[in-house]
């Protein structure tokens, strides 16, 4: 990953149940589990962050590849029944790997970014257009980086400055017709598309 990509980006099974978890030698908090296990989106983020950081502390190398598909599946969980943060993880765990367990996946990681960005994360919207912009994981698109920086860029908030100076850089890309039907195009997108309340 170059400098550049660095400065840009910024990460179980029903029924397993703390049974499981602790025949692995994992403990997680049976509270947790058994919300994520009835379906609870935030609980499943949640034991998906707990399995994430048993798996970055883990001593047993058995045990380790175990925690990482269940971090895998709990965040797919949420993310399937689209919910924000869920897609966020899992985008980023595929973006990033989990250990030697997770292998990168630039193209599943663009489209759970895709999925929050179409559901209104402004953060979602400004790595989708860097997405573009750089074509990991999709193809390279000066029209679609310019597309999504701009939503993104209409958003207050504290990288606003960033996602305007890359709409800017990708914009001396395209032709003024370009830039003036994209943003044409965002408008009609921002319309159907109302501001949600931030998840959190």
């Amino acid at each position: 990953m170059t400098v550049f990509e660095r400065v840009f980006w910024g990460v179980a099974i029903a029924g397993f149940g703390l049974a499981a978890a602790c025949a692995q030698g994992t403990s997680i908090d049976a509270t947790v589990l058994q919300k994520a296990n009835g379906g609870d989106a935030a609980a499943q983020v949640q034991a998906g962050e707990l399995y994430a950081k048993a798996a970055a502390t883990e001593q047993d190398r058995d045990v380790i590849p175990q925690d990482w598909k269940l971090v895998e599946t709990w965040y797919r969980k949420a993310a399937e029944q689209g919910y924000i943060p869920g897609e966020l993880h899992l985008a980023a765990l595929y973006r990033d790997g989990g250990g030697k367990t997770i292998a990168r996946d630039m193209v599943q990681a663009a489209a759970w970014y895709r999925k929050a960005a179409e559901q209104g994360d402004t953060g979602a919207q400004g790595t989708v257009g860097m997405l573009y912009m750089l074509g990991q994981g999709v193809a390279r698109s000066d029209g679609d980086a310019y597309f999504w920086l701009d939503v993104a860029a209409n958003t207050p908030g504290p990288n606003q400055g960033q996602y305007i100076a890359n709409r800017q850089t990708v914009g001396m890309r395209l032709t003024t017709t370009e830039v003036d039907d994209i943003h044409y195009r965002a408008m009609k997108w921002k319309a159907a598309h109302p501001p949600k309340a931030p998840v959190n």
